[in-house]
C-alpha cells in the first residue's frame, strides 16, 4: 500500500485538485493507496483567526465563516458534476453550520478553551478531505473516507496532542483488514482523544498524520506531494540559485526542518524512520521531477559534504554571566529547569569553557518570559552580585550548515566563518554537536539573507560566484570600464567562474540603482532616465541591501566621494579607488583606511593611483612583504607630462600640444592638475607611504616649470596664458636640446625625502628612452641595488586606466 499526502497549493483550488486526481489515478493502478489531505489553501489561516476569543466576539467573525463556506461550496461546484453535487454540498453546509453554532456558543459564554480551539481549526481538513473523496468518486475512483478522529488516537493535550501509536496501529490495521477498497481518503492534522474529542497534532500535522499511517501499515514509501520539487539546498525565497537535494538522510532532514526548512517538519520523520520507510518529497505540478528521497543512509558518492543551509528568524539571545558560576555544579540544571517549568523552548546553547557564561537562543516571543524565569530562579545570586541579570538581545537569527559528511572533515567551520567574515557578518554565538553534522551560528536578522547567500555560494555554487558592483564616475574611464566588463562577461564566467552584477552607477547628475542588475547593453540610456544623483542615498542603498561580495568603485576626482570610504569599509564592502584624493590626503586618513580594510577583512585597492594599469603598487607591496627594503625610487609618473614633453618640439605651440593631450584622453579636463605637478606629487606621496614612510604632501619639494601667471584664472585663461608665455616653453626645450638631453618631469624618493620637477635627462639615463605617454618606475632596493627593478608602460589613457581598475576589482574577490 502507498501512502500519499497532499497539502499546500496542491489543494489550493479546483484546478490544482485535478492534478491530485491524476496522481492518485496512477498510484492505484499498482497499489492500494491511502491519501491524506490538508485543508484548502488559506482556510487554516481563517480558522486560526476565528479560533480566538476576541475574533469570535468581533463583528468580522461571521464574515470569515461566510468566506469559509463560500470557498468550499465554490470548490464543490467547480470539481464535481452537477448530478453528483447534492450529497457533498449537504455535508459541507452541515459542517459549516456546526462551525457557526460552535462559534456562536463561544461568543455567548465568553470563553474559548484549547479543546474548542482544536475543534474549530480541524474543520478545514474535514471539509477538504470530504470534497476530495467526493471528487474521486465522481471520476469512478471508489474510495472510503476515513475519519482521522476515530483512527489516530491521542491524549488530551489540545494543540499538540501526543499519539498513542499502539492503539492507533491496531485501529488502523483492523479498519484496512475489514475493507476491500483500493483507495482511502483521510483528513490530516486532526486526531481524537480516548473519549472521542477532536485534537490536533501541531505544526506540520498533516505530514505527521501521513507518517503515522505509513508506519502503522508498514508501507514501502511515504510520498509527500507539495508545490516544490523537493528539499532545497537553501530557502529559494532567499537564494535564487538554490538547488533540489536528490537524496538526504533522516538525520539531515530533521536538522534542516528543525532549523526552518518548511518542506517537511521534524515530527513527520520519527514514525517512518523507526520502520526504515523512505519519505519521497514530490511536486504535484511537476510529477516527473525526481524530488527528494529521505532515507536512512545515502551513499557517499551521491552526496556533497554539506547537504543544505537553513535559518530560523525571530530569535533572541539570552546571556547569563557571572564570576559566581565558575566551578559551581547545578547552575545549568537550575537555569534550564526554570525555563522548562515555564515551557520555554531553548533552540541553541553555548557555554564558554571558563564556565563564566552561558548563552542560549529562544524565540523572540519567549524572550521576556525566559528572562523573568531565569532572574526569578537566581534572584538571591543576582542580589548578592554573584551573577548578573539575564541580558536579552533581540532581532537575531540562527543559520545552520547541515551534512552527514561533515563529520571528521577538517576545514568546514573555517570555510564557513571565513566566508561570513569576509562579508562583514558578525557571528554572535556558535554551536556544534559532537556528531559534527551541524554547525549553527547566530547572526543579526538583518544579515540573514546575505549570510545564507554567501554560504550557498561558497558551498554549492562551484560554477559562478557573484560580485556586486557599485560604480561612481562613468565618464571617459568609467565608461571604458563598463565596456570592458561587458566584453569580458563570458570570459569571467567561463574561466574565473565569476559573474559581475552592476547594481549601481552614478555620475555627477544622474544615478541608477537596481539590485537585480543593470544591463550593460544600454546603461547610458538607463542612466539618463535615472534619479538625480544623491551620494547619501546611493551609499544608503548599498548599506540597506547588504549584498554579498560588494565592491564600491570610485572613478572620480571628487573629495566628497572619498568621505564615504570609511563607512563602506566598516561594512566589509571593498573599495577600489581610481580617485587619488583619499590616499594622498593626510597620512592619518590614508592610514585609517588601510587599517579599516584590514580590521574588517576587506580590500582597499588603488593601483591606478600611480601608473594606470602598470603594476607599480602591487610590485612595491610584494617587495616590502618579502622583506626587501626600498633605497630609492626614481620615476616618470605622469603620462600627460611625458606625452607633452615627448611631443613638443617648438614647431607647434606648447598650448596646442597640451590641448592635444586633453583631446586624446591623456590629460585631466583641467590640465593644470597635471602640469602643475600636483598629480605627480600625489603619486610619489602614495609610493612613499606604501614603502613605509609616514609622509605628508607639504614635505615634498616641487619645482614648477609653469610661469606663475598660468595658474591664475579658469581653464580658458590657462590656455591663453600658455600662448602668451610660448617663448618660455621654447627656451626650456632649446636648452635641453643643446645639452643633448630630453625634458622629463621626474619624481624621486630617497633617504625619506621626496621631490618632483622638470629635469634634463641625458642619453645614458634609464629615463631617456621613454616615449609617448609611457610611465616608468625604477625601484632601487637591497636586492636591486646595482640594476633597478624597472616597470615601464603606458601610464595614461582611458582604456589602460580602466583595465587597471578592472584588475583591482578582480583582486577583491577570492576566486
Amino acid at each position: 500500500m502507498h501512502v500519499l499526502k497532499f497539502g499546500g497549493t496542491s489543494v489550493a483550488n479546483s484546478k490544482n485538485i485535478e492534478k491530485v486526481v491524476e496522481i492518485v489515478q496512477q498510484s492505484i493502478l499498482n497499489h492500494k493507496s491511502f491519501v491524506v489531505v490538508s485543508a484548502l489553501s488559506g482556510i487554516t489561516d481563517l480558522l486560526i483567526e476565528t479560533a480566538d476569543l476576541a475574533s469570535v466576539q468581533d463583528e468580522l467573525y461571521q464574515k470569515r465563516l461566510k468566506t469559509i463556506e463560500e470557498k468550499h461550496i465554490q470548490t464543490v461546484k467547480e470539481l464535481i458534476p452537477l448530478l453528483n453535487q447534492s450529497s457533498i454540498l449537504s455535508q459541507v453546509m452541515k459542517m459549516c453550520n456546526e462551525l457557526e453554532n460552535l462559534c456562536d456558543g463561544i461568543a455567548l459564554i465568553g470563553e474559548l478553551s484549547a479543546r474548542a480551539k482544536d475543534k474549530i481549526i480541524g474543520y478545514g481538513e474535514l471539509l477538504s478531505s470530504l470534497i476530495i473523496s467526493a471528487k474521486f468518486s465522481s471520476v469512478h475512483l471508489e474510495n472510503e473516507w476515513v475519519d482521522a478522529r476515530k483512527v489516530i488516537r491521542t491524549n488530551s493535550n489540545f494543540g499538540l496532542a501526543e499519539v498513542d501509536f499502539e492503539v492507533t496501529n491496531k485501529i488502523l490495521n483492523e479498519l484496512l483488514s475489514k475493507s476491500n477498497r483500493q483507495l482511502f481518503v483521510m483528513p490530516g492534522f486532526i486526531a481524537g482523544s480516548p473519549d472521542g474529542i477532536s485534537t490536533t497534532l501541531g505544526r506540520g500535522g498533516s505530514d505527521y498524520s501521513a507518517s503515522i499511517i505509513a508506519a502503522a501499515i508498514n508501507t514501502s514509501v511515504l510520498e509527500i506531494w507539495t508545490d516544490v520539487s523537493g528539499v532545497m539546498t537553501a530557502d529559494p525565497r532567499l537564494v535564487s540559485n538554490s538547488k533540489v537535494i536528490p537524496r538526504i538522510s533522516y538525520f539531515e532532514a530533521m536538522e534542516l526542518s528543525h532549523f526552518g526548512a518548511k518542506v517537511i517538519y521534524p515530527p513527520t520523520i520519527k514514525p517512518v524512520m523507526d520502520k526504515n520507510i523512505p519519505i519521497w518529497i514530490k511536486n504535484t505540478f511537476s510529477p516527473k521531477d525526481y524530488g527528494t528521497l529521505i532515507e536512512s543512509e545515502v551513499p557517499n558518492q551521491n552526496k556533497n559534504l554539506i547537504c543544505g543551509l537553513t535559518s530560523i528568524k525571530k530569535i533572541a539571545l539570552l546571556n547569563f554571566e557571572g564570576s559566581g558560576m565558575v566551578g559551581i555544579p547545578g547552575i545549568s540544571m537550575r537555569l534550564f529547569g526554570a525555563l522548562s517549568k515555564d515551557k520555554i523552548n531553548v533552540i541553541l546553547i553555548t557555554q564558554a569553557s571558563s564556565e563564566h557564561s552561558i548563552c542560549i537562543a529562544v524565540e523572540d516571543s519567549s524572550a521576556e518570559a525566559a528572562k523573568l524565569a531565569a532572574d526569578t530562579e537566581f534572584e538571591h545570586e543576582i542580589n548578592a552580585g554573584i551573577v548578573d541579570p539575564i541580558k536579552v538581545e533581540a532581532d537575531h537569527s540562527i543559520i545552520a550548515l547541515v551534512g552527514d559528511n561533515m563529520k571528521s572533515m577538517p576545514g568546514i567551520s573555517g570555510k564557513m566563518f571565513g566566508a561570513l567574515g569576509r562579508n562583514g557578518i558578525n557571528i554572535r554565538a556558535i554551536a556544534q554537536g559532537s556528531s559534527e553534522k551541524n554547525i549553527s551560528a547566530v547572526v543579526k536578522t538583518s544579515d540573514v539573507e546575505k549570510a545564507i547567500n554567501v554560504l550557498h555560494e561558497d558551498f554549492f555554487e562551484d560554477e559562478v560566484k557573484q560580485l556586486n558592483l557599485f560604480l561612481v564616475g562613468v565618464g571617459n574611464v568609467g565608461g571604458k570600464l563598463l565596456s570592458q566588463l561587458q566584453q569580458q562577461k563570458n570570459y569571467l564566467q567561463k574561466h574565473l567562474h565569476l559573474q559581475v552584477n552592476i547594481v549601481g552607477i552614478a555620475n555627477s547628475k544622474k544615478m541608477l540603482l537596481d539590485v537585480s542588475g543593470i544591463s550593460l547593453e544600454n546603461w547610458n540610456e538607463q542612466l539618463n532616465n535615472g534619479a538625480t544623483t544623491d551620494l547619501n542615498e546611493f551609499v544608503s542603498f548599498i548599506h540597506s541591501n547588504n549584498l554579498r561580495n560588494s565592491v564600491f568603485v570610485d572613478v572620480t576626482s571628487n573629495q566628497n566621494v572619498t568621505d564615504y570610504y570609511g563607512g563602506l569599509l566598516k561594512k566589509s564592502i571593498a573599495v577600489v579607488a581610481c580617485n587619488k584624493i583619499a590616499s594622498s590626503s593626510s597620512y592619518a586618513v590614508y592610514s585609517d583606511l588601510k587599517k579599516l580594510a584590514q580590521k574588517y577583512n576587506t580590500s582597499y585597492l588603488f593601483e591606478t593611483n600611480v601608473g594606470a594599469s602598470l603594476p607599480v603598487i602591487g610590485t612595491l607591496k610584494d617587495l616590502m612583504q618579502s622583506g626587501d627594503k626600498v633605497i630609492k625610487i626614481e620615476a616618470v609618473l605622469s603620462g600627460t607630462l611625458n606625452f607633452v614633453f615627448n611631443t613638443y618640439d617648438g614647431t607647434e605651440t606648447f598650448s596646442s600640444v597640451v590641448q592635444q593631450a586633453r583631446d586624446e584622453g591623456y590629460a585631466e579636463p583641467d590640465p593644470r592638475i597635471d602640469l602643475s605637478g600636483i598629480d605627480v606629487m600625489r603619486k610619489i606621496l602614495i609610493l612613499a607611504r606604501e614603502s613605509g614612510i609616514a609622509m605628508e604632501m607639504d614635505e615634498i619639494v616641487s619645482s614648477s616649470f609653469l610661469p606663475e601667471e598660468c595658474m591664475k584664472g579658469d581653464v580658458s585663461a590657462f590656455y591663453d596664458s600658455m600662448l602668451k608665455h610660448e617663448s618660455h616653453f621654447k627656451s626650456l626645450y632649446s636648452t635641453a636640446e643643446r645639452e643633448g638631453c630630453r625634458l622629463k618631469f621626474v619624481a624621486k624618493l630617497e633617504n625619506g625625502k621626496a621631490s618632483v620637477g622638470l629635469q634634463h635627462i641625458g642619453e645614458g639615463h634609464d629615463l631617456f628612452h621613454l616615449y609617448g605617454k609611457d610611465n616608468v618606475v625604477l625601484f632601487y632596493t637591497n636586492r636591486y641595488s646595482e640594476q633597478p627593478l624597472v616597470i615601464k608602460g603606458a601610464g595614461a589613457g582611458a582604456d589602460v586606466t580602466a583595465s587597471g581598475i578592472f584588475a583591482d576589482i578582480l583582486r577583491t574577490v577570492k576566486i
